[in-house]
């Protein structure tokens, strides 16, 4: 993956935006009078500072000027992380199978040094066999083409790369037992896949629990999640919570925290690795 080369285009949308938004409130602007300033709505402009669009480098310029920023180092760093936010990220070549809001998780999969998620309906993307892959992408887009589908699994492995690269991305995933007892396929795919969860949990940069049917420490309403971090805390943690035909990400130190609070609530009442991988064997056997 090329993402071992920097941060990428979205990390970097995300460090302009929160670098200009404190410029803005550093000198009391409004939203509305900066949008005005370089002919944009107040909503194009909470967007461009939560790092959701890309940006033009002559409305970075005229925001800089409008904040006072006019050291021209300061103003060339900036202008810099416009210019390498606006280079395309290697999905790209995949847009026309997955939906605009999903390229900003993408971009923040590839940056981040910790993944954290928690999965009750199938077994994590970056965990998936590409036999298990096929089934998964063939049920949730039921009107795409063979071709279509080859692409989205192709997808999904290259992610998966970035699990085996020299600065390989830690990933923490508790896994409801639920999901693998939903048979994504025939027997032999689901035995199959079942053993890879055990061999890749195995890795010194996975850890992976599963939460059983027994365990009663369930959130209440918690469903999947997944949480980025990254290594110089820049930007701060990002949630991602996804819905049918949107996702959700949160960034918002409270937010955060709640869902922090319940990836550790459920470590707590999942088997630790070791625990973990017993009850994989033993599904494996009853497979």
């Amino acid at each position: 993956m090329d993402t071992a080369g920097g941060p990428g285009p979205v990390v970097r949308r995300i460090q302009l935006g929160s670098q200009l938004r404190t410029l803005r409130l550093g000198r009391g602007i409004t939203l509305r009078t900066a949008g005005r300033f370089v002919r944009a709505s107040e909503t194009k402009m909470s967007r461009m500072e939560l790092g959701r669009v890309s940006f033009k480098r002559r409305d970075v310029e005229s925001l800089l000027t409008l904040y006072g920023v006019t050291d021209e180092q300061a103003r060339e760093g900036a202008l810099s992380l416009a210019e390498e936010a606006n280079t395309p990220g290697w999905w790209q070549q995949y847009s026309d199978i997955v939906p605009g809001w999903w390229s900003t998780y993408l971009g923040l999969e590839g940056a981040a040094s910790l993944i954290r998620a928690y999965e009750v309906q199938h077994v994590h993307a970056l965990l998936q066999t590409e036999e298990y892959a096929h089934v998964v992408c063939r049920q949730n887009a039921p009107r795409a083409t063979p071709d279509e589908v080859e692409r989205r699994v192709a997808l999904r492995l290259k992610r998966q790369q970035a699990l085996v690269a020299d600065d390989a991305r830690e990933l923490h995933v508790v896994l409801d037992e639920s999901a693998l007892r939903r048979a994504y396929g025939n027997r032999a795919v689901m035995r199959r896949q079942l053993q890879h969860l055990i061999d890749v949990s195995e890795r010194p940069n996975v850890r992976l629990q599963i939460m059983p049917f027994h365990s009663t420490g369930h959130p209440v309403g918690a469903g999947p999640f997944t949480m980025f971090s990254f290594s110089q805390g820049d930007p701060s943690d990002v949630v991602y919570v996804e819905q049918l035909t949107n996702a959700l990400y949160l960034d918002k130190p409270a937010d955060v925290s709640q869902y922090t609070e319940i990836h550790e609530e459920l470590q707590r009442d999942s088997p630790a690795s070791e625990g973990s991988r017993d009850l994989l064997r033993s599904l494996v056997i009853a497979a």
